[in-house]
C-alpha cells in the first residue's frame, strides 16, 4: 500500500482532506492508497443527514466549532486535534470486499500493540467493547473510498455538546455516558499519537509519494464544492409525506416525498444509512411520476438495493414507505 505525503506540514480545514481523497482516486496511478490526518474542532456530518437535525449549531459557533457535510453516509463525527482521521483508496469496488478489508487492516495494527481491538456492527472498531473507531465509505467510478476516525484522545465536551443541547445538566450527563461506550487509545497504549501514526504507516504502508504544490492546487479546487452552501445545506424538497423508522442493520431513514394528484414529485431520503452506490439515478429519480401504492412500488424500485444502500431489502424499503 503507498502512503500519501503533502509537500507540507500545514494543518487544513477537515473538507481539504476529503478532497484529496477524490484527488488521489482520480490522480494517483496505485492500486491501494492511505494517509492520515488531523483537523481542528470539526462536526462532519453524512451525505443523507438533515445538518439542523444532527448538529447543535448554536454550540458549534460558540466554540468555534467547524461543520460540514461528506459524501458518505453514516452519522455525524466529531474531529479535532487529539484524534485521528484514516483515509483509504482503492481501485477494487466490491463495497463489502473493500469494507472488511480496511477494517480487519486497522484492527490487526491495533492488535499488533497488544490491544485486543474488535471489528463488529456495520462500520465500528471495539476495545473492551467501547468504540475506538467509527468508518464510512463510498464509491466514485473505478474506485473506493473508506475513511474513519482513529480515538487517540479527545474533547468529550465539545464532541457531545456539538451534538446535544447546551443545557448544562444534559451535557454533563450526555459526556458521562457517551464516555462509558467510548474507548480512548491513550488509555491502552504508552506511545503518543505522533509514534501511534509512525507505527500504523510502517505497518500499512511499503511506499511512499509526496504531491506537489500543483497537486495541492487541484485539491483545493476540489474542496471548493464542500463549502457550498447548496452542498452543506442540502436541496430537500417541500413535503407532504414523512415517513420515519429504523431499518435493522441498514440504518435510520427520514423519507420526505412531495405529493401532487396522487403522483410523486419529490423524494428524499436521509439517515445515516451506507451509499454503496449512486442513490438519485440509482433509486430516487425512479420515484418521479409514480404512485405510492405497493404494486407500483414492487413495479420499478430495483430488486438489488444492496448496490445503492447497504444491507437494505427492497420488501424492506417497501414496508416503511407503506407504513401509517
Amino acid at each position: 500500500m503507498v502512503y500519501v505525503n503533502l509537500p507540507d506540514d500545514k494543518t487544513r480545514k477537515l473538507v481539504f482532506y476529503l478532497a484529496m481523497e477524490e484527488y488521489v482516486a482520480t490522480h494517483i496511478v496505485e492500486d491501494e492508497c492511505f494517509f492520515m490526518w488531523q483537523s481542528q474542532p470539526t462536526v462532519i456530518f453524512g451525505r443523507n443527514q438533515l445538518i439542523e437535525n444532527e448538529v447543535n449549531l448554536d454550540f458549534c459557533k460558540k466554540h468555534n466549532i467547524q461543520t460540514y457535510r461528506r459524501k458518505s453516509g453514516g452519522g455525524c463525527v466529531y474531529s479535532d486535534m487529539n484524534n485521528i482521521m484514516f483515509s483509504y483508496i482503492t481501485r477494487d469496488e466490491n463495497v463489502n470486499l473493500t469494507f472488511n478489508k480496511y477494517v480487519n487492516l486497522v484492527t490487526l495494527t491495533l492488535y499488533k500493540l497488544g490491544i485486543d481491538a474488535k471489528a463488529t456492527g456495520r462500520n465500528d472498531i471495539l476495545i473492551d467493547g467501547k468504540k475506538v473507531s467509527g468508518n464510512a465509505f463510498y464509491h466514485i467510478p473505478g474506485h473506493s473510498i473508506v475513511h474513519g476516525t482513529m480515538l487517540y484522545d479527545t474533547n468529550m465536551e465539545n464532541m457531545v455538546g456539538a451534538i446535544t443541547p447546551t443545557d448544562a445538566k444534559l451535557l454533563s450527563k450526555g459526556v458521562k455516558s457517551v464516555r462509558q461506550h467510548i474507548a480512548l487509545l491513550k488509555d491502552y497504549i504508552n506511545i503518543s499519537i505522533e509514534d501511534f501514526k509512525i507505527f500504523v504507516r510502517k505497518n500499512l504502508c511499503d511506499k511512499e509519494i509526496t504531491l506537489s504544490e500543483e497537486d495541492v492546487k487541484k485539491i483545493e479546487e476540489i474542496e471548493l464544492e464542500y463549502h457550498s452552501y447548496e452542498f452543506i445545506y442540502g436541496n430537500n424538497p417541500r413535503y407532504s409525506i414523512n415517513k420515519k423508522g429504523r431499518i435493522d442493520n441498514v440504518g435510520d431513514f427520514d423519507i420526505r416525498i412531495e405529493m401532487k394528484n396522487g403522483i410523486i414529485k419529490k423524494i428524499n431520503m436521509l439517515g445515516d444509512f451506507f451509499l454503496t452506490g449512486d442513490i438519485d439515478k440509482g433509486l430516487l429519480e425512479k420515484f418521479k411520476g409514480r404512485q405510492l401504492t405497493k404494486e407500483s412500488l414492487n413495479e420499478f424500485i430495483p430488486d438489488e438495493l444492496e448496490d445503492i444502500i447497504m444491507n437494505l431489502k427492497k420488501e424492506d424499503l417497501i414496508k416503511l414507505l407503506l407504513k401509517e
